[in-house]
């Protein structure tokens, strides 16, 4: 372990968040979002205890292993709550995650965090090193900020010794996370990949001021400094809206604002930040459909209200839980695992929701009307230039697409699967919500979106590329069977362009079809092909029309 006590002894531990933290552990406090997201998630999280080890169940349920990630977040919850043992249980939980902390300085993933404890060790012969795999850099951020929150809003319910041996965890961290350099080591933490970035900046300012280190503090602004010049470009994230991780990266913005000094750069942007964000969501939001319009550069899913998303939860403390895109059983919905960061959100939340603006809030429960969104992002070194990003928004149907030029396929994160470079969605007759996406193919693409018609090219593209859109399958009581774009329920799709016109129609499905589901939603492909030796450029636009 790098050594620790040279400046143990002058640690302070003075929690900035008391009285905001004590509020949320009134039961019967009805008028509270943040405290019905809190009892509510604490006690799904109650039911993977496992008091024998001190740590959460995998929330998987695999075969009774652990997990770290959710067992840091749950032991948060606890103390929020503070009701019976729950300080003993999370002090418990953070001195067994601790000791499972990587020890061996000279291994890339020194100062990360075990993803379960039943786990082999890492980099030997039969459980081999593979990032984001067998080890997760980003858990040190997760892990990292969950201590530091934990220790600003409730010291005077942690021993001071178990502070002592957080603050030692935590500077270790935060060594750790220095090893990370984008494109050496095949990691990818760059300044652009937003969520771990905002974290990394909050940890080792946090933790450079707490240990009166110099060097830790002034690499903790400096990497602030990229993450925010990117930002300040047009006011967007470079991880541009996503409901998982513009949510993170709304969690750890709050951090740089509520603890961080004004004399840090993240003190002084990190409320600007949160308010500018939630200006592109407020813009990007139609109430009706309980969705963000896309594109997006790293989604879970194609309709908000069947995956759990972190921004869904933010949106519960502003809103209630019954105006957000929630489900009435949260751990019933896609990427349920995420319902265990709701402790961090509501702890958070009085603080957080005093940042957002008035028309920003008022977008989250009423639709503004008809409006265009004009935007960028940019996230270098992946982009040749900033990403355009535009949408048309409606009552009852939302078109959002990003024209972009870059050297991989499938967004920075490098996964079709997750980058949703056009999206389409639409209110049916019974209020569920239809959707299409175009899977992403393609290093660079020309986007247009306008009054009910999305149009769009690939410049760098040939008589070899095609148009895949994944379209969901219809609502409880529509057709079973999609051979057409007349199948399609709630909307009428007229589709042109230098494209073959005899498109085929496959089905992806968790018990059969072409292929297995994405992100867990099952689909429809609408697949356009070019015509066989074609010298144009392949282009399709779309026009809709709702039924």
């Amino acid at each position: 372990m790098v050594a620790f006590s040279r400046f143990c002894a002058a640690l302070t531990l003075l929690g900035h968040g008391v009285t905001a933290s004590r509020a949320l552990t009134k039961r019967n406090d009805t008028e509270s979002y943040s405290t019905n997201l809190l009892h509510e998630s604490m006690d799904w999280l109650d039911m993977f205890y496992d008091n024998e080890r001190g740590y959460l169940f995998s929330l998987d349920s695999a075969t009774l292993v652990h997990e770290t990630r959710s067992s840091a977040w749950y032991a948060a919850g606890l103390l929020a709550r503070n009701e019976a043992d729950d300080a003993e249980q999370a002090v418990r939980i953070v001195t067994n995650i601790i000791g499972g902390q990587f020890k061996d300085e000279s291994q890339q993933w020194f100062g990360d965090y075990e993803k379960y404890p039943e786990e082999p060790t890492v980099g030997t012969e039969q459980y081999e090193a593979n990032i984001y795999n067998s080890w997760d850099p980003n858990w040190r951020g997760f892990v990292g900020t969950t201590f530091a929150l934990m220790l600003e809003e409730f010291p005077h319910l942690i021993p001071q010794e178990t502070q002592d041996y957080m603050l030692e965890s935590l500077f270790n961290n935060t060594i750790g996370d220095s090893y990370r350099v984008g494109g050496v080591d095949t990691d990818n933490l760059y300044p652009a990949y937003s969520n771990p970035s905002i974290m990394r900046a909050f940890v080792s300012g946090w933790v450079g001021r707490r240990a009166n280190d110099s060097n830790m503090t002034t690499a903790g602004e400096l990497y602030a400094q990229e993450v925010i010049d990117l930002f300040k470009r047009d006011n967007t994230l470079s991880e541009f809206n996503s409901g998982t991780y513009a949510g993170i990266s709304l969690f750890a913005l709050t951090l740089w604002a509520k603890y961080l000094p004004q004399d840090s750069v993240m003190g002084q942007y990190g409320g600007e930040m949160i308010k500018y964000t939630w200006t592109s969501l407020g813009e990007l939001y139609n109430a009706n459909l309980k969705n963000v319009a896309g594109p997006w550069d790293r989604s879970y899913g194609y309709d908000m209200n069947k995956y759990l998303s972190i921004l869904a939860l933010q949106m519960w403390t502003l809103v209630g839980k019954d105006s957000a895109p929630m489900n009435a059983k949260p751990y019933a919905m896609g990427h349920k695992n995420d319902f265990a960061i709701s402790p961090l959100i509501a702890i958070l939340a009085p603080f957080h929701n005093t940042l957002i603006s008035n028309s920003t809030l008022s977008a989250l429960t009423a639709f503004p009307g008809t409006h265009s969104v004009n935007t960028s992002a940019f996230s270098p070194p992946f982009d040749t230039y900033p990403r355009k990003i535009t949408a048309w928004i409606s009552d009852n149907l939302t078109i959002g697409a990003e024209s972009f030029s870059e050297n991989i396929i499938g967004g920075p994160a490098k996964n079709p699967s997750s980058f949703n470079p056009a999206v389409v969605q639409w209110s049916r007759k019974d209020g569920s919500v239809g959707w299409l996406s175009l899977y992403a193919q393609v290093y660079a693409l020309d986007a247009e979106t306008g009054e009910n018609y999305l149009s769009l090219s690939y410049p760098q593209g040939n008589f070899s590329n095609g148009f895949s859109f994944l379209v969901g399958t219809n609502s409880w009581t529509g057709r079973r069977d999609v051979a057409s774009w007349a199948d399609v329920e709630g909307i009428s799709v007229n589709v042109t362009g230098t494209v073959d016109q005899n498109y085929t129609v496959t089905f992806n499905g968790a018990n059969g079809g072409a292929g297995d589901p994405i992100n867990e939603f099952e689909f429809w492909n609408f697949t356009y092909l070019m015509p066989r030796g074609s010298m144009e450029v392949p282009r399709v636009r779309l026009e809709f029309e709702l039924e």
